[in-house]
């Protein structure tokens, strides 16, 4: 039953940011652990999404409904897979210099073996998560200074 928040300051506007995480298509290339995607379906509002997340020899698929309010707000839900339930939040408000990234995950897996080793690893494999983000809107927008702060 991991759950975590944060706010993060970054150097992009809402909409490349927005972008960024909308596009699930792609995060087979940059996200640590996710080894396939697949599209289900996608519209301006609403998309359906399997990933194929490993973790050394466990590979699992989950499908996810993403709802997506232009260039504001990305709401991630759990429809099938290893999980009890997932709830995934992002929210960009612009902000002086960029954009302040409102982060929030909040989860649970079915099997307790899972969640025993998502318990124990979750700090890190969230911070390799959020950083990839970081890394990949560099990538793409260009590299600039950011400051963090978090808001647990």
């Amino acid at each position: 039953m991991p759950r975590h928040s944060e706010t993060k300051h970054l150097p992009y506007t809402p909409e490349q940011l927005f972008d960024l995480v909308a596009d699930v298509a792609r995060y087979d290339e940059f996200l640590p652990w996710v080894s396939a995607v697949r599209v289900r379906s996608n519209s301006e509002t609403e998309m359906l999404a399997d990933l194929v997340v490993g973790f050394n020899a466990f590979k699992e698929r989950f499908t996810s409904r993403v709802t997506k309010k232009r260039p504001h707000e990305i709401t991630v839900e759990y429809v099938e897979g290893p999980l009890k339930y997932l709830k995934n939040d992002w929210k960009f408000e612009p902000a002086e210099g960029g954009t302040d990234v409102h982060f929030c995950v909040d989860f649970a897996f079915k099997s307790r073996i899972f969640e025993s080793l998502a318990g124990s690893m979750f700090d890190r494999a969230l911070r390799r998560m959020t950083n990839a983000f970081e890394q990949r809107a560099a990538e793409l927008y260009g590299s600039s200074k950011s400051s963090a702060a978090s808001a647990a």
